[in-house]
């Protein structure tokens, strides 16, 4: 077990420092790393370096651990799966956990209708067979997606993704037939609106006025958004926004693929965040907390949708493989009997609150506190009136926070902003802690 002493030597520690020399002579300069510690152990919200030192974690591995690192029932799924066999390919020869978890799934994700679920290895993959699928489906080759998103770094979500440095950067030339659109940023309003009271919509012209100048809807094949951005910076998607683009596909006959890789499995304290909007996806992608730290992904959808591919068109080695697969239904298990989704949603408050109060007391360094559930972030600028991003400050934040025993990330297109992704199962005096930390950085480097 963790011990309750977090921080026993300097960070990083001499093993740490030891094993990022190795890792500098053996592994890409590319291979970057958000903390310069090395994992030993990880419990619920809490992890120890090779060091000894323990940390509360506001990381969750990028949003994957949402039910807590080695959840006693994932681990036991697992183990128990190993005993029996590790892989023989879905494609090659099926195994019941498989269909199990489809009709988990199928049953989960929004929409009254017949579903189909595969699944593969990764969000980015997930999102490159979904558009795969929308494609055969329509018979049509574009897709528009919108600024701020993130979708994978393989050549089509690379270019569906919109941030240039680091994910794009040199990687050119890049897929055809993609399309972007401002997305409401209500902090940074793309349409120049006053949006402090809330998104007011106007931006949604920008989809309107892509459909008459920058393609035609009867080439668009599929919509793509998240619910809420991820990487783009926490910015979450009005819900009349999410509305109106269901009746514009609707209209159109388009696709509407919404990515849920980071948002689903009750980041935003539902188990899917478009469920805030009412929307009913036409295909959802899934990942990063699908399966408790397993890599595993899948694309949810309307069953003439994903059934119009031919035989053997979709398909992959190793996706839907046996241990990730009993991991993913022991999350669910999780779920159900932890009650994670109002966990979540306390988790949220207790966060946004925190956040806000920080706000309120560092004005002119907290610009914007936004989020959705416990999928809260803040922006940090130089000075309330310019709204000018404050990189450096951020970056000092989460350097500071790490020192005093909190692993925090940034996001966002400026990496101005702080995110929070802990598993949903912290504990109240976890949490408090952690908060504890952030409002001692927080205002350390307002006042430097």
């Amino acid at each position: 077990m963790l011990d309750s002493t977090r921080i026993k030597t300097e960070i990083p520690g001499p093993k740490s420092r030891a094993l990022l020399e190795r890792k500098g002579r053996a592994v890409p300069y590319a291979a970057a790393n958000a903390m310069p510690v090395f994992v030993k152990e990880a419990r619920g919200a809490l992890l120890r370096d090779v060091d000894d030192n323990t940390f509360v974690d506001f990381t969750g591995g990028i949003g994957v651990m949402n039910v807590g690192h080695a959840d006693p029932r994932v681990v036991e799924a697992v183990r128990a799966q190993v005993g029996d066999f590790t892989h023989t390919a879905f494609q090659v020869t099926p195994y019941e956990p498989y269909i199990e978890l489809a009709e988990k799934l199928n049953a989960l994700v929004p929409g009254a209708f017949e579903k189909r679920t595969m699944l593969f290895n990764s969000g980015a993959e997930a999102v490159e067979n979904a558009v795969k699928v929308a494609r055969t489906y329509t018979g049509r080759q574009a897709v528009l997606a919108f600024e701020n998103a993130f979708h994978g770094r393989t050549l089509l979500t690379m270019t569906l993704t919109s941030k240039i440095n680091p994910y794009k950067k040199g990687f050119g030339p890049f897929a055809p037939e993609i399309y972007r659109v401002p997305a409401p940023y209500p902090y940074r309003c793309p349409a120049g609106s006053d949006c402090s009271g809330g998104c007011r919509g106007d931006c949604f012209g920008f989809v309107e006025r892509a459909l008459v100048g920058g393609v035609d809807p009867g080439s668009l094949a599929a919509i793509i958004v998240e619910p809420v951005s991820g990487e783009g910076g926490f910015i979450p998607f009005p819900d009349f926004y999410l509305r109106r683009l269901r009746e514009l596909c609707d209209e159109h006959g388009i696709v509407l693929i919404v990515d849920e890789v980071q948002t689903g499995f009750g980041r935003t304290g539902k188990m899917f965040a478009i469920e805030h909007s009412g929307v009913a996806p036409d295909l959802s992608t899934t990942a990063k907390s699908l399966a408790g730290g397993l890599p595993l992904s899948g694309v949810t959808g309307r069953a003439e949708i994903m059934d119009s591919v031919h035989p053997g068109g979709l398909g992959t080695t190793f996706g839907g493989n046996p241990l990730a697969v009993a991991a993913a239904l022991a999350v669910l298990e999780a779920f159900e009997q932890e009650d994670l989704l109002s966990r979540a949603s306390f988790v949220g408050e207790r966060v946004m609150g925190a956040m806000r109060a920080l706000q309120e007391k560092h004005p002119n360094l907290v610009g914007d506190v936004r989020g959705r559930g416990p999928m809260v972030a803040m922006e940090l600028v130089k000075d309330p009136a310019s709204r000018a991003p404050y990189k450096e400050g951020t970056s000092k934040v989460i350097e500071r926070a790490l020192q005093g025993g909190l692993m925090l990330l940034l996001a966002g297109q400026y990496g101005n902003v702080i995110r929070t992704l802990m598993p949903l199962s912290i504990t109240d005096d976890e949490l408090e802690e952690g908060l504890s930390i952030l409002t001692r950085v927080v205002g350390e480097v307002a006042s430097s």
